[in-house]
């Protein structure tokens, strides 16, 4: 799914979940957020609250500076408009559905039309048995090019450069040759 052109704290977000998800311990090598240690501000959790309310449960703090408020319970799909709004509440709704990650390049600009590319992981998280409410989603918020490019000023709109959606393609079996001497 793209590994050779995300960003590596995308990259190292993509390898985590795939960790948290694999059947055993034996699988997934990858990069850790001690190789990246700015990759936590940039994540969040999205909870499914309605039909096209995904609200905000918690945001890391680079978030926040760069869309300029406190997220929590904010929409999400607040930041988007129009059919860009559809598509990326139908790539939530597909992630859920396949139970793998989505992946989103965007094109973010503030009000004096500055902008800036992003990418955006939505991996979709487990629901524990304990916690009412709807569906959760795993998110990162990258920038790409560097926040200067925004001067200081919070985004306020993303348009839509990419959408990837989840990768449905079934992993072939795998078979170990075990050689006895007995």
């Amino acid at each position: 799914m793209l590994d050779t052109t995300l960003h590596p704290n995308s990259q190292t977000l993509l390898s985590a979940w795939q960790r948290m998800h694999a059947p055993s311990n034996d699988g997934v090598d990858g990069p850790t957020t001690q190789d990246h240690p700015d990759l936590v501000s940039r994540l969040f959790v999205l909870q499914d609250a309605s039909n096209d309310d995904w609200v905000f449960r918690t945001a890391g703090a680079q978030i926040e500076v760069s869309l300029g408020r406190q997220l929590a319970d904010y929409n999400f799909l607040g930041f988007w408009t129009g059919h860009d709004r559809e598509m990326l509440s139908l790539l939530l709704k597909s992630a859920l559905q396949a139970r793998k990650p989505g992946i989103v390049r965007a094109s973010a600009e503030n009000l004096t039309g500055e902008r800036l590319d992003v990418e955006l992981i939505l991996a979709p998280l487990a629901s524990p048995p304990h916690l009412d409410g709807g569906a959760r989603v795993l998110g990162l918020y990258q920038t790409l090019g560097g926040e200067h490019r925004l001067k200081g000023r919070p985004v306020w709109r993303h348009r839509l450069t990419a959408v990837f959606p989840p990768d449905l393609r079934r992993e072939e079996p795998r078979v170990k040759i075990v050689a006895s001497n007995d």
